[in-house]
């Protein structure tokens, strides 16, 4: 009977003395080859960690007297973190990470670069779990410790700076995220070079920003320039490729092109599936949108199975009542809606705007996305009181985080509209005049996820729509 040597090491560790130390610190030498030390996704070494986390945890159970131990503790731990990070166990990841942070904090200082690792390392983590109010003073004490310690032109510097514009973009701050973003994005151009992978990432970032504010024509040719990157730097099967290609499928389907938007959307999924697996909560991210897709073509048959698969996915990896299955759950009421089925889709609508109030806050974005789709179903249903009741509310969320936003103006006609039926034409003049200016007329995008209650004697006409939880949604 052999054991690996590992295991051999482990059982030696726990002798005592000068031996347990060295053999220690050999363990975590090991060990360090085996995990990931970047913030890199890399599936191939996922089957050895797997098998050797818990001897890892083992190890770096507790803390010793000695400082320079600790540090290799705490830097295994983060790779620890990574790995369960880039598996989609972002829950896992978060204590091992705070773990880090605290041994770090105590071993080297509270503003040492080292620290700032670990605080960018939770504040990514946060993000994904949605848990934005957490995650910003995080990225502030970061960028702060990064800019005294390393300078305001580091690369380091440049990745809070990228973190933070990411989360005031998350929190509706557009006009500071752009700022922050740009000056990323000039900071990594200089010290890394124009075709770096992590410049792609702020174009990337930035191009998102963009996009959320329907200017469709400064974000394409970046989305454009970050996929090309993507592909020549770390190769064609790579997950920051997909999500490129899934960044830029999603900007063609804003703008109408589903043609061109849905190879691009099933060239991701498949790079997802095949590198992350079909049960990852990314994965998810291009099941959801291409559901969409498919949905907007008319193709309900195809569509259902996608959004129902992307909904378990979520559930399971993340939970009933994370963000990311709320905007699954709009998906799935949205199309039972267009089917016909509206009491199925108010449950659902109900579900997703009773996960954002909770878990985002009430006065969030993706909760007056919630507010906006429930309030037209409600219309649909001939419940106009109700329905009138839910727009003043999201129209109110969306005014305070930005009076000009697109997303702002379609909440306005759609409630003008309600107002209009309702007889009350004189007040739906002063809501149905966009106070911001229009990128493309002749484009009419719902970022409410369509407005589909009209007067009974209109057509319904299906047309291209942006998705609800798409500013609380991930990267």
């Amino acid at each position: 009977m052999r054991l690996h040597r590992l295991v051999r090491e482990v059982a030696a560790a726990r002798g005592g003395g000068e031996q347990r130390e060295n053999v220690r610190r050999r363990l975590i030498a090991s060990l360090a080859l085996v995990y990931p030390n970047d913030d890199d996704i890399n599936p191939t070494s996922w089957p050895c960690c797997a098998l050797l986390t818990l001897h890892l945890l083992t190890l770096c159970e507790t803390e010793i007297a000695d400082a320079a131990a600790n540090v290799e503790s705490a830097d295994l731990l983060a790779r620890a973190g990574k790995y369960f990070f880039g598996r989609g166990a972002y829950s896992e990841a978060q204590p091992l990470h705070e773990r880090a942070l605290s041994i770090r904090e105590r071993a080297l200082g509270p503003e040492h670069p080292d620290t700032a690792k670990s605080l960018d390392s939770l504040v990514v983590v946060h993000i994904y779990q949605r848990d934005y109010a957490v995650a910003r003073p995080l990225c502030e004490r970061a960028l702060t410790i990064r800019e005294k310690a390393l300078g305001p032109e580091h690369p380091d510097t440049a990745r809070s700076l990228n973190n933070l514009g990411l989360l005031l973009r998350h929190q509706g701050d557009f006009v500071q995220a752009r700022r922050i973003n740009e000056r990323a994005l000039a900071i990594l151009e200089k010290a890394l070079g124009p075709e770096h992978p992590d410049t792609a990432w702020s174009l990337s970032n930035l191009a998102w920003l963009l996009a959320d504010q329907s200017d469709f024509v400064q974000a394409r040719p970046l989305f454009e320039r970050a996929l090309a990157i993507g592909e020549k730097m770390l190769g064609p099967d790579h997950a920051f490729t997909a999500m490129s290609l899934y960044r830029l499928a999603r900007l063609l389907h804003l703008q109408g092109n589903l043609m061109e938007a849905r190879p691009l959307h099933e060239r991701a999924l498949a790079i997802r599936e095949k590198a992350l697996g079909p049960d990852h909560p990314v994965t998810a991210w291009s099941l959801n949108d291409l559901a969409w897709l498919l949905q907007d073509q008319g193709d309900f048959v195809r569509a259902r199975p996608m959004h129902e698969r992307a909904l378990a996915i979520r559930e399971k990896a993340l939970g009933p009542e994370h963000p990311d299955t709320a905007t699954s759950l709009d998906g799935l009421a949205t199309l039972l809606r267009e089917q016909g089925d509206l009491v199925g889709a108010r449950s659902l609508y109900e579900r997703a705007l009773e996960i954002r109030e909770k878990v985002l806050g009430p006065a969030h974005m993706a909760t007056a996305q919630s507010l906006s789709n429930l309030a037209s179903l409600l219309a649909d249903e001939g419940d106009l009181t109700k329905a009138r009741t839910h727009y003043e509310r999201a129209l109110a969320i969306f005014e305070m985080i930005s009076p000009e936003h697109p997303n702002t103006n379609r909440v306005r006609r759609n409630f003008a509209r309600l107002l209009l039926a309702t007889g009350s034409a004189a007040e739906a003049l002063t809501f149905n005049r966009p106070r911001g200016p229009r990128k493309n007329p002749r484009k009419k995008l719902s970022l409410d996820q369509g407005f589909r209650w009209n007067c009974r004697r209109c057509p319904r006409r299906p047309r291209p729509r942006r998705r609800g939880g798409g500013a609380a949604r991930a990267l």
